[in-house]
């Protein structure tokens, strides 16, 4: 963090530094120095903006120690197999959204570190990613409209993409899918979902949700 911090601000004062150099060169009428400082101005400028980018995608991820809670959710019925979800994390206002199906699922995405990027000196981190809703019929998983919703917010340089995809530019970033198993939607049901280093973990803490669970594996 503190590298991407400094070369922000270096490559940031850089990019001021030849910019001026740039016009008082221009002024002079030293177009080929003019020239040199603009493309050394434009190279700082896409450091120390790239730089930016990553540092707010990191800042974006929570801290992942150990297994922690991360939020609690609960259901209530609206229809036959139509659920609101309410949805809440500390420190953030309580999110609502609508779900179909018998059953509902949370991903994660998630960075762990390796050489070079230890360098970095970050722990784990995570982010939530989606929260969706499962019919436990397979017949109606293929022709009924399924419900997913992003819980991620919109960032212009995603590092965990760039991981993924493009493993070569991010050496040292392992990036992954910490995925609950599928979990009964009950009315009334409220679970408390935990992360741990490589899934999340949901756990009922209601009776609604324990009779929902113990119905759901009984069946």
């Amino acid at each position: 963090m503190t590298i991407l911090i400094a070369a922000v601000v270096v490559f940031g004062i850089l990019t001021i530094l030849f910019f001026l150099h740039m016009f008082r060169c221009l002024g002079r009428r030293k177009i080929v120095r003019a020239g040199a400082s603009g493309l050394t101005c434009c190279a700082a400028a896409g450091i120390s903006g790239g730089a930016a980018l990553l540092l707010f995608t990191i800042l974006s991820y929570a801290r992942l120690v150990e297994e922690q809670l991360v939020s609690h959710i609960e259901f209530r019925r609206i229809s036959p197999q139509e659920f609101q979800a309410r949805l809440s994390i500390e420190g953030e206002k309580d999110q609502f959204f609508v779900l179909r199906g018998d059953e509902w699922q949370m991903d994660a995405k998630i960075l762990t570190w390796q050489p070079p990027a230890t360098i970095l000196g970050l722990d784990p981190m995570y982010q939530l990613d989606r929260l969706s809703g499962r019919y436990s019929e397979v017949d109606r998983e293929r022709s009924e409209v399924r419900t997913v919703h992003s819980l991620a917010p919109p960032a212009p340089v995603d590092v965990w993409r760039l991981a993924r995809r493009f493993p070569m530019l991010a050496p040292g970033i392992d990036a992954y899918y910490g995925t609950a198993t599928y979990v009964p939607m009950a009315d009334g049901a409220r679970y408390a979902v935990s992360l741990s280093r490589d899934a999340l973990i949901a756990r009922p803490v209601n009776d609604a949700a324990r009779q929902a669970v113990g119905n759901w594996a009984g069946n």
